[in-house]
């Protein structure tokens, strides 16, 4: 009763626009209040948080994700990337599925505004409704939920239930292959492409654009083949791509000023949400209501991977956020079982099944808002999508667990 008060706080206040992490932090005050009142153990949830080095993994993880997305965009390597792409590949469906995609594996604040223009530039000269166009840019904007260790919900994931990115990612990576076979049935096959005529370019233009097309791809990949083979934390990881690549982009002649980079990429309300959501976490263990959760749950009649996919579900649609539903649910997991993949995959699979049917998604609002789509229209391929891919999920997790 008291979590479902709490919740019921978070959703009243995400309503009034006000960020999600003050809404956790609100609900998590709201649940020592009841709970505790004192003073001590609002500290002592205060010192464990700032304590634990999980704070500071996640916190500089995402901030040199954000310094790499600047290195890129300021030097125009995703630009040139852009253009080679679309002189490269022939068929404009693949690029459509495969630029919000790439753009995906960085993400950022208004990182969904970054990709839409180029779905809208891409799609050009094709018949798609502003809502078709809306929901090809979210829904393959968010495939690597599953399977990048620089997501921020994944980041959050590992940490709390206590699995290595490797094998998190080798457990759930199948799922963004499932996720990119069933928007491509719904979204991209329905998509007639008309003849179209090839723009000539110098020689230089394309050496050009194939530079830009490696200095973009190259950093994404070796931050991913670094955490996932060489088992660095992910803030360790990117922090040195991003330095190599301060001196890899002088090089070539692609000089990016390393104050802008640093004090560019300094989110203070990204910052304040990571903060206040691992805060509420603790407040969650001090009170012991995190105890209470476990035990009400082991008293349940139903599967323990039921009722965590279920409060995942809904929670992901409360918040709207990965690291929404990751905060509140994936202590549950790590309660039941520290390590166990299969649960913490159930609970991902879901939560984020849920972010993304919600209008308290930020990339979902603010991709309506570009293309100036109808939200229930744009909605209606979503959620036919995340039926396909949960009933295919829940059958293999089930027969494989």
């Amino acid at each position: 009763m008291l979590l479902t008060i709490a919740l019921a706080i978070i959703i009243v206040l995400l309503r009034f626009k006000i960020q999600i992490g003050l809404c956790m932090l609100a609900a998590g005050i709201f649940i020592w209040a009841l709970r505790s009142a004192s003073p001590i153990s609002l500290a002592q949830a205060f010192c464990e948080t700032f304590s634990l080095p999980r704070t500071y993994d996640i916190i500089f993880a995402l901030y040199f994700v954000m310094c790499l997305e600047i290195e890129l965009r300021k030097s125009g390597a995703l630009n040139d990337m852009v253009k080679a792409l679309k002189r490269m590949v022939s068929n404009v469906k693949i690029l459509l599925a495969t630029m919000p995609a790439f753009l995906g594996l960085l993400p950022s604040v208004g990182g969904a505004r970054f990709s839409a223009p180029i779905v809208e530039e891409l799609s050009t000269n094709l018949k798609l409704s502003p809502e078709h166009k809306a929901a090809i840019n979210f829904w393959f904007r968010h495939l690597f939920e599953f399977s990048s260790p620089i997501i921020p919900g994944m980041i959050m994931a590992c940490s709390i239930a206590g699995v290595t990115f490797g094998e998190f990612i080798s457990h759930l990576c199948w799922v963004t292959v499932l996720a990119v076979a069933v928007g491509w049935l719904i979204l991209i096959r329905p998509i007639k492409i008309p003849a179209s005529k090839k723009i000539s370019e110098t020689t230089e233009e394309i050496r050009h654009e194939r530079n830009g097309l490696i200095l973009a791809l190259a950093p994404v990949t070796a931050v991913f083949l670094v955490v996932v083979f060489f088992k660095l934390n992910a803030s360790i990881a990117t922090g040195i791509i991003v330095l190599a690549w301060i001196f890899v982009l002088a090089a070539v002649g692609r000089r990016v000023s390393v104050k802008e980079i640093f004090l560019g990429a300094l989110d203070l309300k990204m910052t304040l949400n990571i903060c206040c959501i691992l805060y509420f976490i603790q407040l969650l263990s001090v009170t012991e209501v995190l105890g209470e959760i476990v035990a009400a749950f082991q008293a349940s009649p139903l599967p323990i991977p039921v009722i965590i996919a279920c409060v995942s579900f809904i929670i992901g649609i409360l918040t709207g956020m990965s690291q929404g539903h990751v905060a509140i649910v994936m202590p549950i997991v790590a309660a039941f079982g520290t390590g166990d993949l299969n649960l913490a995959g159930v609970a991902m699979a879901f939560g984020v099944a849920g972010q993304m049917l919600t209008p308290t998604h930020v990339c979902l609002i603010v991709t309506v808002d570009y293309f100036k789509a109808d939200l229930l229209k744009t909605l209606q391929p979503i959620l036919l999508a995340e039926i396909f891919l949960l009933i295919i999920f829940s059958a293999y997790t089930w027969l494989t667990w």
